[in-house]
C-alpha cells in the first residue's frame, strides 16, 4: 500500500481515485496534481515508483493545497469562532441541528440522531386507578 503525506492510499485502484483518500483532495484536484507531476491517471497506485510518489508530494506542496491535519484544524477553528461569537450558525452547530435552513420537524435525522421518545411519567397511584 503506497503512503503519501502520511496516508495509506489503496494500491489496487487508479492513482486519480487513490489520491482522493487524502483529506482535502477531490476529483478535480487529483487530476490537476497528476497533470503537474506528469503521471498517467490510469496507472495503478501499487505500480508507482518512489520518484513518482515524490513528484506527487511535491505537486501537492507546490500547489499550496491544505490537506489532512491542517485542513481539519482550520475547519475546527472556523466552527469554534462561529460558536464563540454566538451567531446563528454557531448555535445550530452547538445544538447538533441543521445549519443551512433545512426543516427539522419531520426530517434531519442524520444531524439529530435517532428519535428520542418523550412521554409523560405517571405516578404509581394514578396507575392503580386511585
Amino acid at each position: 500500500m503506497p503512503r503519501i503525506l502520511g496516508v495509506d492510499i489503496p494500491g489496487d485502484k487508479r492513482v486519480d481515485i487513490s489520491l482522493r483518500y487524502i483529506y482535502g483532495i477531490g476529483p478535480v484536484n487529483a487530476k490537476v496534481i497528476l497533470a503537474k507531476a506528469g503521471i498517467d491517471p490510469a496507472t495503478r497506485a501499487k505500480t508507482l515508483t518512489e520518484q513518482q510518489m515524490s513528484l506527487i508530494v511535491n505537486a501537492i506542496q507546490d500547489g499550496k493545497y491544505v490537506v489532512e491535519g491542517d485542513l481539519r484544524r482550520e475547519l475546527g477553528i472556523n466552527l469554534k469562532r462561529l460558536q464563540a461569537i454566538k451567531c446563528y450558525r454557531g448555535q445550530r452547530h452547538l445544538r447538533s441541528l441543521p445549519v443551512r435552513g433545512q426543516r427539522t420537524q419531520t426530517n434531519s435525522r442524520t444531524r439529530k440522531g435517532p428519535r428520542k421518545t418523550v412521554g409523560v411519567q405517571r405516578a404509581m397511584a394514578a396507575k392503580a386507578g386511585k
